[in-house]
């Protein structure tokens, strides 16, 4: 049985807000410039924290190979420190955990985004609602769904999606494994046959952002546009014109 959707109209319209491009920094320790391994975890806290402070709306950890407490801890530490960083602002990041339900509910995280071979929507909604507490802070808490195709994206918005990443759109070597660029035509498609935002990832640079955005999509993911740079801030004011 479908599990309704609980999250407040506010904060869906929020989502659509027209104009408004919604901006997030998807994480990889492994590729961050100049960092060895043994201390890949620390500098991945600091990046975080200066990508958030520079203004984006979300950041999604998305750091596969590490134990769940590890993650936890991670997530724990992030959470801290972009709460300070960005408390004196309009709005504070969302910190979502890749793939781990569990550890999103277990440390406060503000979502899930789950791969299309992860746990099904409707599943961790139903785990969520199960964990849920009546007028806790997870009553906005969001499920996403990674799509590669026009047929997963209307899966994954039937299945009670909130918003949805498609990609690549560009090439781009961390989603090389998905296959062939898909075009800002199939991007377009995308955006129209769902309800939900769509989020374009894979390859997204200061030159081709805006085609995105006319295609249809919400927002903008991406990691080495974001993480590659000394001046986050630079990046994200250039990507909200």
């Amino acid at each position: 049985m479908p599990v309704p959707r609980l999250l407040p109209v506010s904060l869906l319209s929020n989502l659509r807000a027209p104009g408004k491009p919604l901006l997030c920094y998807v994480t990889d320790r492994r590729t961050l410039p100049g960092v060895a391994p043994e201390t890949s975890l620390a500098a991945l806290a600091q990046k975080i924290q200066q990508v958030a402070s520079a203004g984006v709306d979300w950041v999604q950890i998305r750091e596969k190979d590490l134990t769940a407490r590890d993650l936890a801890a991670l997530t724990r530490e992030v959470l801290r420190s972009t709460a300070k960083s960005t408390s004196s602002k309009a709005g504070a990041v969302r910190i979502l955990v890749n793939d781990r339900l569990d550890v999103a509910l277990a440390e406060g995280a503000g979502g899930v985004h789950l791969g299309e071979k992860s746990l099904p929507v409707q599943e961790a909604k139903r785990l969520w609602c199960l964990s849920a507490l009546p007028g806790s802070p997870a009553a906005d808490f969001l499920f996403g769904v990674s799509c590669h195709s026009l047929e997963a994206a209307r899966d994954a918005a039937r299945s009670g999606a909130d918003y949805i990443f498609f990609g690549p759109v560009f090439a781009t070597p961390s989603k090389a494994t998905f296959g062939a660029p898909q075009g800002l035509e199939r991007l377009k498609q995308v955006c129209s046959a769902v309800t939900v935002p769509v989020i374009a990832i894979g390859g997204i640079t200061l030159e081709n952002a805006s085609s995105c955005m006319q295609a249809g999509a919400a927002g903008l993911a991406a990691i080495r546009l974001l993480q590659d740079t000394d001046d986050a801030a630079d990046v994200v004011m250039e990507l909200r014109r």
